[in-house]
C-alpha cells in the first residue's frame, strides 16, 4: 500500500523536475555550506595557541572569511529551496485537488452513492490539505538530513577514520528506533484518517439535514453518536501522537551517546598523539557530532508527519484509482430523438444479493405520457435511472428509437431527456443563471416565456433584482419556488422526452394544476415520464404503470385500471374515497 502511493506520488512530482532539480542542487550547497562552518571554525581555534606564542590573526581572518562566505551561500541557498520546495507541494496540491473533483464527474453513479458525500469531500479538501502540509515539510528536512549524514561521515573518515567508526557504530541504534516509530506511526495516522473522515460524513449530513433532526427531536441521540465518533478519534489521535511523540527522546538519547563518544575517542586522541590531532580537530569532530546527529532529530520529526501525509495521500489516490464510468469514445451520437422508448428483458439490482427489478418489458410510442406508481421502494426512480443511463442494465436492454442507450454517447441521450426531480437544486448564482444553465444561449424572450409558462414569472419580478437576484442558502425562495425554477429550467430546454420524478410535490394544489396545464401544453407531441405518489397528477396519462418489487403489476389507463379494480383502484381509494 504504501509503496504503491509512494510511486504515484514520485510519478505526479514528475512535471516539475525543473523545480525539483533546483531544489535538489539548493540542499546540497545549503549542506556543504553547513558542513564547511565547523571546518573553517576548527582552523580558527587552532589560530589560538594553547602556549604563550602569538595568535595567526591572517589565518584566524581566512577561517573567519571561510565561515562567513559558508553561511552567506547557505541562507541564500535556504530560500531558494524553500521558494521553489513551495512551488512543487502547492503545485503538486492543486493538481490533486483538480484531478480529484474532475475524477468525481467521471466515476458512475453507483460509487458515489455508497460513500458518505462528508467523507469524499474531506478526501478532496482536507485529505489533500494535511498531504501537501507533510510533503512541503517533510521532503526538505529528509533530504537535506540525509545530506548532512553522508556529508558529515565522510568529511570524518577522511579527517580521522577512527573517531568517524565509532560514530558509525553508535548509528544503527538510530536507524532501528527510526524503522520501528515509523512502521508503527503509519498505521495509527492511517487510522486517526479514517475515523476523521468518518466523523466529517457524519456531521456534514447531521448539519446538512437539521431541520429533519430538530423535527424528530433527534439533537440528544446525535450528539451521544458524535460523542462516541470523538472518542474514537480521540483514542486514535492519542495513540498516532504517542508514537510520534517517542521520536525526540529516543534520538535525542542516541545523540547523547554520539556526542559523548566523540568527546571522549576525540579528548583521548588530543592526549596520546602528541598534538598530531589537535584542539581544533577535536572542536571540529564535536561540531561534526551535533551536526551529524541532528538530522537524526529532525528526520524522525519528519518521519512522523510522512507518515500522515502518506495515509492522507493512500485516501486521495484510492479515489482516484475508482474505476471510472465507460468511456463514451466511439459511440453514436443519437441526435434529436422522435421519443420512441424500449424496455427489453431488463435486469438491474443495486445489491448483487437482491434482485430489485427483472424480466421488465415496456414499448412506449412517440408523444405518450406514461406515468408510473406504485408503493415505496417498488423500482420506480430506479427505472427513471436506466432511462437517464445514470445506472447501466444488468441484463436485457433500454433504446431510445431503436438505439441502445449503450451504444450512444451519454451527453446525447440526456441532451434529449429533460428531468425534473422531487429535490430542488439552484446553484449559487441569479435567477437567470439558475434558468439558462441547460441553455445557455437562449434569448430574454425565451427565458421568460419559459418562466412565465412554468407560473415562476410571477414572483420572480417581485424579487430585489428581479431575474439578477442571486440565490443563496439563505431563505430568499420557499421550496415550491425553487421547484417552479426547476420546472422552468427544463421548460427552456425543450427536450423531446421529460421526466418528472415527483416534480409537483413541493407545490400547492392550485399551483400544481397551472403548472400540469403549461407542462401539458409544452410536452404535447412529446414522450413524457411521470413517476407519482398523487395519483391527481396521472389521471390524464396515456398509459398508468403500477410497480411493485421491481415489475409491473397492472398497466392500461385511469378508467381501465379502475374498472379492473387491482391495485391501482386500490391506491385511488386509500387516496380519494373517505372510509
Amino acid at each position: 500500500m504504501k509503496k504503491r502511493v509512494l510511486r504515484a506520488i514520485l510519478r505526479d512530482l514528475r512535471p516539475y523536475g525543473a523545480y525539483l532539480a533546483i531544489t535538489l542542487l539548493s540542499a546540497v550547497i545549503v549542506v556543504a555550506g553547513q558542513i564547511l562552518v565547523p571546518y573553517f571554525a576548527g582552523k580558527a581555534v587552532d589560530c589560538i595557541p594553547l602556549s604563550g606564542r602569538e595568535v595567526d590573526f591572517s589565518a584566524l581572518r581566512r577561517a573567519l572569511l571561510g565561515i562567513g562566505i559558508s553561511l552567506a551561500f547557505s541562507a541564500v541557498f535556504q530560500w531558494v529551496l524553500g521558494v521553489s520546495n513551495n512551488a512543487i507541494a502547492y503545485r503538486v496540491l492543486s493538481d490533486l485537488r483538480t484531478r480529484s473533483f474532475c475524477k468525481l464527474s467521471k466515476l458512475p453513479l453507483r460509487t458515489i452513492d455508497s460513500r458518505p458525500f462528508g467523507d469524499i469531500s474531506n478526501a478532496v479538501v482536507g485529505d489533500a490539505e494535511q498531504f501537501a502540509d507533510g510533503l512541503l515539510l517533510g521532503f526538505t528536512q529528509l533530504f537535506t538530513g540525509v545530506l548532512t549524514i553522508a556529508g558529515v561521515l565522510g568529511i570524518m573518515l577522511f579527517l580521522r577514520w577512527e573517531i568517524a567508526l565509532v560514530v558509525f557504530c553508535i548509528t544503527p541504534l538510530s536507524l532501528f528506533a527510526a524503522r520501528f516509530i515509523s512502521k508503527h506511526t503509519y498505521g495509527a495516522f492511517r487510522r486517526q484518517t479514517e475515523t476523521r473522515a468518518d466523523e466529517t460524513a457524519f456531521a456534514d449530513e447531521m448539519i446538512g439535514n437539521l431541520k429533519t433532526v430538530k423535527a424528530f427531536t433527534r439533537e440528544e441521540q446525535n450528539e451521544r453518536i458524535f460523542e462516541e465518533k470523538n472518542a474514537a478519534l480521540q483514542k486514535a489521535s492519542l495513540t498516532a501522537v504517542f508514537f510520534s511523540s517517542t521520536t525526540n527522546p529516543v534520538t535525542r538519547f542516541v545523540n547523547a551517546l554520539v556526542y559523548a563518544a566523540v568527546a571522549l575517542a576525540g579528548g583521548l586522541f588530543v592526549l596520546s598523539t602528541g598534538g598530531m590531532f589537535s584542539v581544533g580537530s577535536l572542536t571540529t569532530f564535536l561540531f561534526y557530532a551535533n551536526q551529524y546527529t541532528k538530522p537524526f532529530n529532525e528526520i524522525s520529526e519528519v518521519v512522523t508527519e510522512f507518515q500522515n501525509a502518506l495515509a492522507c495521500a493512500g485516501r486521495i489516490y484510492a479515489l482516484l484509482g475508482e474505476e471510472e464510468e465507460s468511456s463514451d469514445e466511439g459511440l453514436l451520437e443519437l441526435g434529436h430523438a422522435e421519443g420512441a422508448v424500449s424496455l427489453d428483458k431488463v435486469r438491474f439490482s443495486y445489491d448483487p444479493e437482491r434482485e430489485l427489478i427483472k424480466d421488465f418489458d415496456l414499448d412506449v410510442r412517440p408523444g405518450m405520457r406514461v406515468a408510473i406508481v406504485g408503493p415505496t421502494g417498488c423500482g420506480k426512480t430506479t427505472l427513471v435511472n436506466l432511462l437517464m443511463r445514470f445506472y447501466d442494465v444488468d441484463g436485457g436492454s433500454v433504446s431510445v428509437d431503436g438505439k441502445d442507450v449503450r451504444t450512444v454517447t451519454r451527453a446525447s441521450l440526456r441532451r434529449n431527456l429533460g428531468m425534473v426531480l422531487q429535490d430542488t437544486w439552484l446553484k449559487t448564482g441569479t435567477v437567470r443563471e439558475n434558468l439558462c444553465m441547460g441553455n445557455p444561449d437562449c434569448t430574454e424572450e425565451e427565458m421568460v416565456e419559459a418562466a412565465k409558462a412554468a407560473k415562476a414569472h410571477a414572483f420572480i419580478t417581485r424579487l430585489p433584482k428581479g431575474y439578477d437576484t442571486v440565490l443563496s442558502r439563505e431563505g430568499v425562495l420557499s421550496e415550491g419556488q425553487k421547484q417552479l425554477l426547476c420546472i422552468a429550467r427544463v421548460m427552456l430546454c425543450r427536450p423531446p422526452m421529460l421526466i418528472l420524478d415527483e416534480a409537483t410535490s413541493n407545490i400547492d394544489t392550485r399551483t400544481e394544476k397551472l403548472v400540469q396545464e403549461a407542462f401539458a401544453a409544452l410536452m404535447r407531441g412529446r414522450t413524457c415520464f411521470v413517476v407519482a405518489h398523487r395519483l391527481s397528477t396521472v389521471e390524464n396519462a396515456d398509459l398508468i404503470l403500477v410497480m411493485d418489487s421491481g415489475k409491473i403489476v397492472e398497466r392500461g389507463t385511469h378508467l381501465e385500471l379502475l374498472e379492473k379494480n387491482g391495485a391501482y383502484a386500490e391506491l385511488y381509494r386509500a387516496q380519494f374515497v373517505s372510509p
